[in-house]
């Protein structure tokens, strides 16, 4: 019998921690894209510095207790598709009450 060369456990191992490893980073890359467009949404639409912008979707997440990203997701969904499901409406539009709108510079309002 000739024997088949195979590679250590502990090497294979090391290849699948890295494979898990690199599926989990692929992941939070587009998390934290969706997460960005989402800010953008709020900043834009709500009129909120993108702190707030931040601010708003973290309170959006706890609030609802749904995850951020998925939070992120629904609201980039509504800004394509114009849907948004009423619980998440609600809260984001309490949380912009909360957060903004922030004053436009040279605009009438402030005057």
């Amino acid at each position: 019998m000739v024997p088949v060369p195979s590679e250590p456990a502990d090497e294979t191992d090391r290849i699948l921690e890295l494979e898990e490893e690199i599926d989990q980073l692929k992941e939070a890359v587009v998390s934290h894209a969706v997460v960005d467009q989402a800010i953008g949404m709020v900043v834009a639409l709500g009129r909120v510095a993108p702190d707030a912008g931040w601010a708003v979707l973290k309170d959006v997440s706890q609030h609802t207790n749904i995850k951020l990203r998925r939070v992120a997701e629904l609201i980039v969904i509504w800004g394509r598709e114009g849907e948004m499901p009423p619980e998440i409406s609600a809260e984001l539009e309490e949380a912009l009450e909360r957060h903004g709108p922030t004053q436009i510079p040279g605009s009438a309002q402030g005057e």
